[in-house]
């Protein structure tokens, strides 16, 4: 006996700070016999799972390297400051990196925003992770710019977050190894972009075979209405040689009757 093989799976990575449950959702109500594995990876981590085949998909942070992987962006994702809540920051709404150039603004390595060079005053190093920047946050060492989904998920009581509006923007979007493209990969990017169950597009759905029609015959056989008049047609000439019309009669006095003999 032999065992039957797996059902497939569709396995989808994201970064920390991405929310995939409503797409997760939207498959499990579409694709009910199609399990799918979520896969948490750093930022740092995503591209290298997509590459290795890890993940049949990943919801990553941009860039990545287009000559590898597809990408489709998603959107876009404010930066905000963590600081502690009795801060000088919190009096205002929101900020701008210009009011931020006398702080220590940490730097963790894990970093995702990007920065050519980052605001304020240097710390003495480098934090390993933004979790850890979280803490020297809450300390008073300094104070952390990141995309706001990350400030919400290492939220602490004692700490808080403005937008900073004009630091760089985190854009998140659905990527994949572009030699890769299955059938499944086609259904989530149909998902994500929120198309209907009964869509055209996404992925391609087999054209109903159509009934064959007869040929025309191109006038080389009446059709069958012409064939009725043309036999109504014979019809009438018949009844017109006997007689029946007075265009036959002279027709038939032109052709002349017998001669009697005399």
């Amino acid at each position: 006996m032999t065992d039957s093989p797996e059902p497939p799976s569709f396995r989808l990575a994201y970064v920390p700070g991405v929310t995939p449950a409503k797409w997760v959702r939207i498959w499990h109500e579409r694709l009910p016999d199609i399990p799918l594995e979520l896969l948490q990876v750093s930022a740092a981590e995503a591209s290298e799972v997509l590459r290795d085949g890890g993940a049949d998909a990943g919801l990553v942070r941009l860039p990545v390297d287009r000559t590898v992987f597809s990408a489709i962006p998603l959107y876009s994702e404010t930066s905000v400051v963590v600081v502690p809540k009795d801060h000088v920051v919190t009096a205002a709404e929101e900020v701008t990196l210009e009011d931020l150039a006398d702080e220590v603004v940490l730097h963790p390595l894990d970093d995702v925003i990007g920065w050519d060079q980052p605001p304020g005053e240097p710390a003495f190093e480098r934090p390993a992770t933004t979790a850890d920047a979280i803490e020297l946050v809450a300390a008073n060492i300094g104070v952390l710019v990141v995309p706001q989904s990350l400030a919400r998920l290492h939220h602490r009581r004692d700490l808080t977050y403005r937008p900073v509006t004009d630091a760089p923007q985190s854009d998140i979007a659905l990527s994949w190894r572009e030699d890769a493209t299955t059938d499944m990969v086609e259904d989530f990017i149909g998902i994500v972009r929120g198309r209907t169950v009964n869509s055209s597009r996404g992925r391609t759905q087999p054209e109903p075979e159509r009934k064959q029609r007869p040929e025309k015959s191109g006038g080389r056989k009446p059709a069958a209405g012409a064939g009725k008049g043309a036999a109504r047609g014979s019809s009438g000439a018949a009844r017109g040689f006997r007689g029946g019309s007075g265009n036959a009669k002279g027709a038939g006095a032109r052709r002349g009757k017998p001669k009697r003999r005399g």
